[in-house]
């Protein structure tokens, strides 16, 4: 399998043209019925890296998604994050902030939802909206979003410093797909709940979304918290990508599960007791 992780992350410094990328790219080496297997491997191999995570109680992940509307960050979250034990892994959707969300920094929502030792948490829509959606709203003057880069690095780098591993995923999707996207959701009753007056406003916005997006990825691509560009048109191929390089951020990581704070010898014995004595009972 190729090694996503080389293919897909920004390194630090450079400046991304999401034009430039092909948001339809998959390996034409692998079918999707392959990659589905794969999946379903790398989802195992992470449900059991984060058993350890949890157990070992050291260290933490933060996985931020963002992408335009109908960009597929439920569909990963489903997919890719659903096979994980719950009591271990959260998931945080941030919509239109509150009023007394409004009377906090903008990062004051976001820090009260950071990750605890041992958990991973996931972020649907994150800290970067406030770069995104306030910009191209014009909802706050350019003076004070261009402070928030290097407010959100600062953010980042904290949390990176104590213990948390932050993976960082924009779903690249095309203008004709988010089309073709919201009308199955017309088409199907199970989905139109989803679609909103919105989704078609904000496509008029989708040039200057575009150059928002580029602006985050360029400026906030660090090492300490890597942002990934993730072809998404074909969405079995997004789900292996991110499966991937979940699966090996996890397994470089270097979790180790804790010694037994018990003396297993003395267990051992008082278990051997406990069956000798139920077989005596039985015979008796």
């Amino acid at each position: 399998m190729t090694n996503w992780i080389k293919e897909f992350i920004v390194a630090p410094g450079t400046n991304v043209k999401l034009a430039e990328l092909d948001p339809s790219f998959k390996d034409p080496k692998l079918s999707k019925e392959d990659a589905l297997k794969d999946i379903e491997k790398l989802k195992a191999k992470s449900d059991d890296l984060q058993f350890r995570l949890y157990s070992e109680q050291k260290r933490s992940v933060l996985i931020v998604l963002q992408a335009p509307d109908a960009g597929g960050k439920d569909g990963v979250v489903r997919h890719v994050i659903g096979s994980m034990n719950p009591q271990g892994c959260r998931v945080v959707s941030f919509k239109q902030p509150s009023s007394e969300e409004l009377a906090h920094d903008f990062l004051w929502r976001i820090e009260r939802q950071a990750p605890r030792r041992g958990e991973i948490v996931i972020f649907n829509r994150s800290q970067y909206e406030d770069v995104l959606v306030t910009r191209v709203h014009k909802l706050i003057p350019k003076t004070v979003w261009k402070k928030r880069y290097e407010q959100i690095n600062d953010f980042e780098r904290r949390l990176h410093d104590e213990g948390t591993h932050i993976i960082k995923f924009f779903l690249h999707i095309s203008k004709d797909e988010q089309l073709r996207r919201f009308k199955k959701r017309i088409d199907d009753p199970a989905r139109r709940w989803k679609i909103s007056e919105s989704d078609y406003s904000e496509r008029d916005l989708w040039d200057s979304y575009q150059k928002a997006f580029e602006d985050a990825i360029s400026k906030c691509s660090t090492e300490y918290a890597p942002w990934f560009v993730i072809p998404s048109d074909h969405k079995w191929f997004r789900n292996l990508a991110v499966s991937h390089i979940l699966a090996t951020t996890l397994s470089n990581i270097g979790i180790e599960l804790p010694k037994p704070s018990v003396n297993l010898e003395e267990i051992r014995k008082k278990y051997h007791q406990e069956v000798v004595e139920s077989k005596r009972e039985l015979h008796n």
